[in-house]
């Protein structure tokens, strides 16, 4: 696996290593001493999936509130999405920055989340789905969010989304 650093501290892109031959190709998509290594969370506990029919679907800026914060590691594992994070850590030289970057099923790329982010994305194909990894079970208490479009960050999304859920929509403006 290649660990690329993000512009935001802690979250990192990681991309696999193909072993190629005639059949296609063998990569490795998670390895705990890997992650260790790199210093992150290796402890993840719960996996999900997303099924997002529609292009310009999004979900998100989601949390849990502590105790209860989740380091995750997201995939797009058919079609293509727009993942967005925003760092919450107030003690962060990053705090309050967001970072966007697509994965798709051909990249195969993964995006690890640390514990203190908001994370969301936007479908860019029909039948896009997103599998994930978390380090912590959902707690519903402990579930939170921010806004899409929330002007203290300015998210720049590449479109205009077309389909969220009410709360999604409701959540209040940021305060630091």
């Amino acid at each position: 696996m290649i660990f690329r650093q993000t512009k935001l501290a802690g979250a990192y892109l990681i991309d696999v290593e193909a072993m190629n031959d005639e059949r296609g190709f063998f990569a490795r998509s998670w390895c705990r001493d890997e992650f260790e290594e790199h210093g992150l969370n290796s402890n993840l506990v719960q996996c999900n999936i997303s099924y997002n029919s529609s292009k310009g679907t999004l979900r998100g800026m989601h949390f849990q509130l502590p105790p209860h914060e989740e380091a995750k590691l997201v995939r797009c594992i058919r079609g293509a999405i727009y993942d967005v994070i925003v760092d919450l850590r107030p003690a962060s030289p990053t705090y309050c920055q967001w970072q966007g970057v697509e994965l798709n099923e051909s990249n195969r790329s993964a995006l690890y989340i640390p514990e203190g982010f908001a994370h969301g994305f936007l479908t860019l194909t029909d039948d896009a789905e997103v599998f994930y990894q978390m380090s912590s079970v959902f707690v519903p208490g402990s579930a939170a969010g921010i806004r899409w479009d929330d002007p203290t960050f300015a998210i720049h999304w590449p479109e205009q989304p077309q389909c969220l859920s009410d709360k999604d929509q409701t959540y209040p403006d940021f305060v630091k």
